[in-house]
């Protein structure tokens, strides 16, 4: 440029406005386990970036709802050992409650042999003792009532009808729509499923979808029943027990479990109130006498407190398409993307990988992957690049999360 005059140079500040806090996360930590399933804990820190320098914040600066996990599940290598167990044995009574037990072993999936129990030592090891019950004793039969009634033999049609009789009996004085006292009997799930199947008749096994409703378990034909409630994501379930014949000492239980709380009961159930703090719950009762359970009355209102993003989406049974990205023009990705899948407790989930697009494979890193979470036994699988796949579950419930 010679030999035009050079300028002077200057030195002007620019904007002065600190920057909006965020979030920062430090790289992740080790894993908790050597095998199989663990988590790796990650440090999340609300920081603001001002004049250059990275000020620390506290936690409610930053918007909640965009909050990282602070704990991811990570998986270095398959196990190669876990437990196994033998058959039930017969109940230890001919008559009335008694006890069942299995033996447990630790088990080499390399070479299908028992191996030394120390090295399944820090795994979790199912029961091992349950209860169970061979029929009322002979003498115990005589005299014996229940809900009032002396026991008698009858026939289907006849017990259809008395179910039907005292279920208007039972919910003649409480103010609920005719929709939410239970039909007997039942022939089609609640679920919404487009009429394509018939679930079994009865109760079990069922997914109810409605905003509210009567679910009646007791007389169920099988020890183990289970139903599931589903609303849409940003409504949470309270469910209320109307009543309660379940025979504690002998075992008789139900249990509560969402995919924030868990929770059993036996005793001092009849008006109890159980939040769900999310949009699904499961309920579970294992009954050994005939006639026993619960009956709930469920109701569905907002959450008071936020449990999802707004990326996530719920999905309920029986099939349905996933597509991620999920997003508006203009509008920002979250960090981790959900979907929840729920179906009726007697079905199962397959998913399968159809088409993937990663974009330019040169800008590729080993973070874009696919978590899908097993939530029955909390087991997470992972997918990574263009891999496509088919993946089952062994409950009705399943997680998958999109990691870009």
């Amino acid at each position: 440029c010679h030999p035009v005059a050079k300028p002077e140079t200057r030195i002007e500040d620019c904007n002065l406005s600190p920057c909006p806090p965020r979030w920062k996360v430090t790289p992740a930590g080790p894993c908790s386990s050597s095998c199989g399933l663990g988590l790796s804990v990650q440090l999340v820190t609300c920081v603001q970036i001002h004049q250059g320098k990275e000020i620390l914040l506290e936690e409610h600066s930053c918007p909640v709802s965009e909050k990282p996990l602070t704990s991811i599940p990570c998986v270095i290598r398959t196990c190669s050992y876990e437990w196994s167990f033998s058959e039930w044995t017969e109940c230890s009574t001919s008559c009335g409650n008694g006890v069942q037990t299995r033996q447990d072993f630790c088990l080499s999936l390399l070479t299908r042999k028992h191996v030394n129990p120390i090295f399944c030592k820090r795994f979790p090891k199912a029961i091992v003792l349950r209860g169970c019950s061979a029929g009322p004793c002979p003498e115990q039969v005589v005299g014996t009532r229940l809900h009032g009634a002396e026991l008698q033999t009858v026939t289907p049609a006849a017990r259809l009808m008395t179910a039907a009789n005292a279920e208007g009996a039972r919910y003649k004085d409480l103010d609920f729509p005719p929709s939410a006292v239970p039909a007997v009997p039942q022939e089609q799930t609640e679920e919404t499923n487009g009429g394509e199947e018939e679930l079994p008749k009865g109760v079990c096994g069922k997914l109810f979808l409605n905003a509210s409703g009567v679910i009646n378990m007791t007389g169920v034909e099988s020890s183990d029943c289970t139903v599931a409630i589903g609303r849409p994501l940003g409504e949470e379930i309270t469910v209320s027990i109307l009543e309660s014949s379940l025979n504690c000492s002998a075992g008789e239980v139900v249990l509560f479990s969402g995919r924030m709380m868990w929770r059993t009961g036996c005793r001092k159930l009849t008006m109890s109130l159980i939040s769900s703090r999310t949009n699904t719950l499961i309920v579970k009762q294992r009954v050994l006498l005939p006639g026993n359970g619960v009956v709930l009355q469920y109701n569905s209102t907002n959450a008071t407190k936020k449990y999802y993003q707004e990326c996530d989406k719920q999905l309920f049974g029986p099939r349905g398409e996933i597509v991620n990205p999920m997003r508006s023009p203009g509008q920002r990705q979250e960090a981790v993307c959900r979907t929840f899948i729920n179906v009726a407790p007697q079905h199962r989930i397959a998913i399968r990988a159809l088409y993937i697009d990663l974009g330019n494979e040169s800008n590729q890193t080993h973070f874009n992957y696919i978590l899908i979470r097993d939530v029955s036994t909390m087991k997470t699988t992972a997918f990574r690049g263009k891999q496509q796949f088919f993946w089952q579950s062994t409950g009705s419930q399943a997680e998958i999360e999109f990691h870009e």
